[in-house]
């Protein structure tokens, strides 16, 4: 009777984790001048594309007064002309503040918010600087790039020049939206020395809660990445306080989280922490939804 003998599976190729495309909100300024140097850093240590983006847009003036039309279209003239001559300050900014890496410069007459998530397709990651940064025609906000966009947006605190990301620091809930930034994050995640998924809750869920801290730890740890757990039992006022003083304790310069896990209005109405972290951040932030 002939046998068969099994042959041991070959072994699949694991894809790298890594990041090839980057988008940058650029403007004429020095926050944005911070943010591209960042998302330079970022394209030439991983052989990346930078695609620096200038968009500014104003809305019409409506009326029915025939003689103020005059004077509307003479200001719309006006600040048409001051839009265009903003790219071109933006492009030039752009260009020097991204020396050296592989750049594409595009640029749009739409609202900067619009303009980003639209050429999100083009690239693995959006950066950009704090909500409420810059001037009413060319601020985007970056809540509405993170709902929009469907791609991780890195926010870069103001002043900051570079990304280490030698400590990270994940905020773990157990929601999709926490699952989707764990896995937009893995480029930095595998890159880092420590990981540290950070669990805050009340003290009737500890239990459930290290359990799935030590799941998400065990999944990282498959992939390479160096990762442990902390939970912490706190009310739910306290969690920034906790995430930053963790990034503090362990010299993390990045915190990795889901965005608006529940409905964005009422988030935002009570002071949720995605908005905490957009507003106010203390070091880097990559946030999904």
């Amino acid at each position: 009777m002939s046998q068969t003998q099994e042959k041991p599976a070959a072994k699949a190729a694991v894809p790298t984790q890594a990041i090839r495309s980057l988008l940058v909100h650029a403007e004429p300024g020095a926050a944005s001048t911070h943010r591209v140097k960042v998302a330079a850093r970022l394209a030439r240590d991983n052989g990346a594309r930078l695609i620096g983006l200038g968009a500014e847009a104003f809305e019409p003036m409506l009326t029915v007064d025939p003689f103020f039309g005059y004077a509307a279209a003479e200001w719309a003239t006006l600040v048409q002309e001051q839009i265009v001559t903003s790219l071109k300050n933006a492009e030039a900014a752009f260009e020097r503040d991204a020396a050296g890496a592989d750049t594409e410069w595009r640029s749009i007459e739409d609202k900067p918010a619009r303009a980003l998530a639209h050429a999100a397709r083009a690239a693995d990651i959006v950066i950009m600087g704090p909500k409420g940064k810059g001037g009413s025609s060319r601020t985007a906000d970056p809540a509405e790039v993170i709902m929009t966009s469907g791609r991780p947006v890195l926010i870069v605190p103001d002043g900051a020049t570079q990304l280490h990301g030698k400590a990270v620091i994940v905020a773990w809930k157990d929601t999709r939206e926490a699952r989707r930034a764990v896995a937009d994050a893995m480029p930095f995640l595998v890159a880092a020395e420590t990981v540290i998924v950070q669990v805050i809750c009340d003290e009737a869920e500890f239990d459930s809660a290290t359990r799935q801290a030590d799941d998400v730890v065990d999944s990282l740890k498959r992939h390479g990445v160096k990762a442990k757990s902390n939970v912490t039992t706190a009310t739910n006022g306290e969690v920034t306080m906790i995430l930053e003083r963790t990034a503090v304790a362990n010299h993390a310069d990045l915190i990795v989280a889901g965005a608006y896990g529940h409905n964005r209005t009422s988030e935002w109405v009570f002071g949720g922490v995605t908005d905490d972290l957009l507003h106010r951040p203390e070091c880097f932030v990559l946030l999904s939804h």
